[in-house]
């Protein structure tokens, strides 16, 4: 009798919470958004909650396209490689997710900080591996202008080619330690690089020893159809946006269908929706919370957000009025599958430029369920079930409140309808996930060839 398919949870730690105006919610610790014992504390209570990960989103720039949402919204962060290092130390199961973009940075620097928080954290690491969508980072970077997006995706394909490659510059017995011998390392186990391609040109090798989990999980989070590609080929974990269970088991289909032509399985891709769960004892109370981040939501945040997200300056436009004719898609450069399903929502519900930024604050086109933890695990286990999801990234509106609440309430309802562990399975996140160690590329052609002899 096979093991009963359970579901995925990431803890997305946006601080001090999700929802735009999260910093002024009274249960939030909105001065802690650099303190170390604050993020403790979140990863703590996630590895509590037996979540397979935590997750940290980041980025490169404070947009200052609008002046005034400056002073409303949160716009400092630690910076993910360094926090998650620090925080392996406090935690002993629970994975460690990062993102890094490939449109600025360099292979070299991100093989070799995953390799060694992968060693640190005892094979923990993930690597959420985006392209970035706002503009303005170019101009931190020695550019004047934002790269195209498809352009983005093929410096992000070879730019993962190349990391995977430095991950496996050491076979993993290459480290010898033979002191009689004078024998640390057996040269016969290192394998330089020698990338030279259209973007990059590394030699390598990496001066970190193979990770731990053979590779630190690559993440994904792209819904467009090159970011569906090159997830089918490269991702384990895909991170996705659907406000519909149709819309959700459409995508399920798509991208696992594509697999197979990368000689992959099913179960090598564990595709995992954000959800923005608003918790009450009661659904009134759960309301009532929504209600008061909703009030609490300055207009020019609102505004700020909502033009981000579809990368169109909506300043100028009566803010209860429709939205305006907006771009066609091939003409946006910013994230194209978060415009198409922001302005597929307003048009399905008719909203207004502030009923949609006040439907999106929390959520940012991720499903938004507001109620009694029974009624959440309800919502979780129909997508769950019927084929929309392997897990889901939660995203807490507000901390450390929304993430404690969903820990204390929700899990041991998932776990009481066997749907989540009660214990951790393994040591790795790999282990934890169900994902299987990649071995290394040069065992993996030694066995095509001996194979192809047979």
């Amino acid at each position: 009798m096979s093991e009963k398919r359970q579901l995925r949870l990431g803890a997305f730690l946006m601080t001090p919470g999700h929802h735009v105006a999260a910093w002024r919610y009274p249960d939030t610790e909105a001065s802690q958004v650099l303190s170390f014992s604050f993020y403790k504390k979140l990863a703590q209570t996630a590895e509590r909650g037996k979540f397979d990960m935590l997750f940290l989103a980041d980025g490169y720039a404070v947009s200052e396209k609008f002046p005034e949402a400056i002073s409303q919204t949160v716009t400092v962060r630690p910076e993910p490689i360094t926090l998650l290092s620090a925080l392996s130390a406090v935690t002993e199961h629970v994975g460690l997710a990062a993102t890094v973009s490939t449109t600025y940075n360099e292979p070299f620097h991100v093989a070799r900080k995953f390799a060694s928080l992968d060693h640190l954290s005892g094979g923990r690491a993930a690597w959420n591996v985006v392209t970035s969508a706002n503009p303005a980072e170019a101009l931190n970077f020695n550019k004047d202008n934002h790269l195209l997006h498809s352009l983005r995706y093929e410096r992000a394909e070879e730019f993962l080619n190349v990391v995977t490659g430095l991950w496996d510059s050491w076979e993993d017995d290459a480290f010898q330690y033979d002191k009689e011998n004078a024998v640390f390392a057996d040269r016969s186990k290192l394998h330089t690089l020698n990338h030279k391609g259209e973007w990059f040109t590394v030699r390598g090798p990496l001066n970190v020893a193979r990770p731990v989990q053979g590779h630190p999980v690559v993440i994904q989070a792209g819904s467009s159809e090159p970011g569906k590609e090159l997830a089918a080929r490269t991702a384990e974990i895909i991170f996705t946006a659907w406000q519909t269970l149709e819309e959700a088991q459409y995508f399920y289909r798509d991208v696992k269908g594509r697999l197979a032509k990368y000689g992959r399985s099913h179960d090598d891709l564990k595709i995992m929706p954000g959800v923005f769960p608003i918790i009450g004892r009661t659904e009134e109370e759960a309301r009532e919370k929504k209600a008061k981040l909703e009030e609490l939501i300055p207009q020019e945040a609102g505004i700020s957000l909502l033009s981000s997200l579809i990368s169109f300056d909506l300043s100028p436009y009566p803010v209860d009025g429709p939205l305006p004719d907006l771009p066609e898609l091939e003409q946006v450069n910013g994230g194209k599958s978060r415009f198409t399903l922001l302005k597929d929502l307003a048009e399905r519900e008719g909203l207004t430029i502030r009923k949609l930024y006040q439907r999106i604050a929390g959520a940012r086109g991720h499903r938004e369920i507001v109620g009694t933890p029974l009624q959440i695990a309800d919502q979780l286990e129909e997508w769950f079930v019927n084929g929309a999801a392997d897990g889901f990234n939660i995203m807490p509106p507000y901390l450390p409140g929304g993430l404690e609440d969903f820990v204390d309430h929700v899990v041991p309802e998932l776990q009481r309808r066997g749907l989540f562990r009660t214990e951790y399975s393994g040591t790795t996140l790999r282990d934890n996930l169900g994902l299987k160690r990649p071995a290394h590329s040069a065992t993996s052609t030694v066995s095509a060839l001996s194979q192809a002899s047979v």
